[in-house]
């Protein structure tokens, strides 16, 4: 092939050196068509070898390293996608799972506050009833003090009327005898 091409090559030459004597545009002469179609096949082989076995190897390597980095970060941001959505859901469980706590330890603890305030309130009860039963008998033995110390105080008052109104001094034990046949 390198002997076909260096062969072209000085038939070219020499054509060229021949014609170059006539004026004009050699791309329009009829006569320098076909060693310039064999010169642009040439071209379009040297290129397309050049292109095929160089630059085209080189541009499907970086197309598929781009394509595999691609799908790595394709596959990257789902994993990580998965891991954000079990986070996720380990979050709420968690969250669910503290309310749950938090619920129950309040219910607890209300419960327990009151149960105490309960006893107290018990406790408080009773120690009223205990002071108001105290109370009460203190109540019924001032009554009855004072309800034994009505008939002296009323013969006192009576002997102090009669010695003020008739003048005669009448003792309280009198007053009370004479008072006892009428109270009974």
């Amino acid at each position: 092939m390198v002997a076909a091409i260096s062969a072209f090559v000085v038939a070219a030459a020499a054509a060229a050196t021949h014609e170059e004597k006539s004026g004009g545009l050699p791309q329009l002469n009829p006569a320098d068509f076909s060693p310039q179609l064999i010169w642009l096949a040439l071209t379009f082989v040297v290129l397309y070898l050049i292109l095929a076995r160089v630059a085209l190897p080189r541009i499907g390597e970086v197309l598929e390293e781009r394509r595999d980095r691609v799908q790595r970060d394709l596959d990257a941001a789902e994993r990580f996608k998965a891991d954000t959505d079990a986070a996720l859901a380990a979050y709420e469980r968690a969250l669910s799972d503290a309310r749950g706590k938090a619920s129950s330890m309040a219910k607890d603890i209300r419960d327990k506050l009151t149960a105490e305030t309960d006893r107290e309130r018990a406790q408080v009860e009773s120690q009223l009833s205990a002071k108001l039963g105290d109370a009460e008998a203190r109540i019924a033995a001032t009554k009855a003090k004072a309800l034994s110390s009505v008939n002296d105080i009323a013969a006192e008052t009576a002997s102090a009327v009669v010695n003020k109104l008739l003048g005669e001094d009448v003792s309280p034990a009198e007053v009370k005898k004479v008072l006892q046949p009428a109270a009974e």
